[in-house]
């Protein structure tokens, strides 16, 4: 490679420069402090590991696993996985590393890497803050996550105009069983659900079983009092489908009592992920913003994989999404060379101040400092802060 390619990056990877890396790191010191404050404890986990680890979600999440690197181990002749999102390490911590009885609430911050961009995210390498619950199925568990999620946002100066998305894979897995369709069937439902394509939907279900309640379920997926009324009674008198349902309604509600000023949308036939959650999905999103701001959902029985089946919540986000267009420029101040004690003395007492001190090296002088926006001058014998 030529030289002057040698500095050149992979595509969808980029360096982060000092303005923004500033208020990324602010944010994640302020979001994790933030997370602990609430109860959930920080745990840090290995940028690699054994493929069967990462496996736990990827078994049912084959996007999950086409979006993970493997290498092989030159110590053991395994093969290995870069982590492309921490949940499932999070999982073995709470099944195998640090079993606990009762409830348990984690969080963490770090990189992950995929082997492509994700969805609108134009980053190979994200860097990724979350929190999750395990231990309790209950719709209260849910509804502390999906207020975590928002309070966090809200911490990090996002929440004006946030928009939430609510959504149960529920309704449509227990309306599937019903109808005993076959799996290449599912995914073609799956596909015109996600597509909103609803002439199709019509077609396509015209001759399936309960095919009336498919269509409903994507023409109503919004509106839960209409969907309610275009349901056959005995879809309706399901009880996987009802406590899907009403699970939908009751979070909706206690949600909306928490945020009364925050915008709810339902779509019942949101699916993403759908082979990889089991309940209740969320999502928050916000102006001129393509991408989420942060999504999660139920995913129970993730730690079977490591002999500890759990139910389990939790949600993540981006923290390259949530700091994108917020840039930081702090004061700096350049001391003149010199070992005087009143020099190191004054020194001491602005960066106390909370400026940033820079003391001169040799024979430079300012224009060394190029981003500097104070200068530490003696006047009257006294070391004063001066703007440049």
């Amino acid at each position: 490679m030529p030289i002057s390619e040698t500095w050149l990056l992979p595509d969808g990877v980029a360096d982060v420069l000092p303005e923004q890396a500033q208020v990324i790191e602010n944010l994640r010191r302020k979001s994790l402090d933030f997370l602990a404050s609430r109860g959930y404890q920080l745990v840090y986990t290995p940028f690699i590991e054994y493929i069967e680890s990462l496996s736990s979600l990827s078994e049912s999440n084959q996007d999950l696993d086409l979006a993970t690197f493997k290498v092989i181990d030159q110590l053991s002749g395994r093969l290995l996985g870069v982590r492309a999102d921490m949940t499932p390490q999070v999982a073995r911590i709470d099944a195998h590393v640090h079993p606990v009885d009762g409830i348990a609430r984690y969080c963490y911050a770090g990189t992950v890497l995929h082997t492509k961009p994700q969805g609108f995210n134009s980053t190979r390498a994200p860097l990724q803050l979350g929190a999750e619950l395990f231990g309790s199925d209950s719709i209260d568990a849910d509804v502390e996550m999906v207020d975590l999620m928002i309070s966090l946002l809200k911490e990090a100066g996002l929440a004006e105009g946030m928009h939430l998305d609510l959504g149960h894979v529920g309704m449509f897995r227990s309306l599937v069983k019903q109808a005993e369709l076959s799996k290449a069937i599912e995914r073609q439902l799956s596909d015109l659900y996600q597509r909103k394509a609803l002439p199709e939907l019509a077609e396509f279900t015209r001759d399936l079983n309960f095919g009336s309640d498919f269509y409903a379920l994507g023409r109503y997926a919004s509106d839960l009092n209409a969907l309610q009324a275009h349901l056959s009674a005995e879809v309706l008198a399901n009880s996987e489908f009802n406590q899907a349902f009403e699970a939908v309604k009751a979070t909706q509600a206690e949600i909306q009592a928490r945020w009364p000023n925050l915008h709810i949308g339902i779509d019942v036939v949101e699916l993403r992920s759908y082979h990889y959650h089991t309940g209740l999905m969320y999502a928050v999103y916000a102006p001129n913003r393509a991408a989420p701001l942060a999504q999660g959902g139920r995913y129970d029985g993730i730690g079977q994989h490591f002999g500890r089946a759990r139910p389990a919540t939790g949600f993540s986000c981006d923290l390259f999404v949530l700091s994108a267009g917020r840039f930081e420029s702090s004061a700096v101040v350049v001391a003149p060379k010199g070992s005087q004690p009143d020099l190191i003395a004054a020194i001491q007492n602005t960066r106390a101040q909370g400026f940033r001190v820079i003391q001169l090296l040799g024979n430079d002088d300012l224009n060394s400092v190029p981003y500097a926006t104070h200068q530490l001058v003696l006047a009257h014998g006294e070391w004063t802060v001066e703007k440049i």
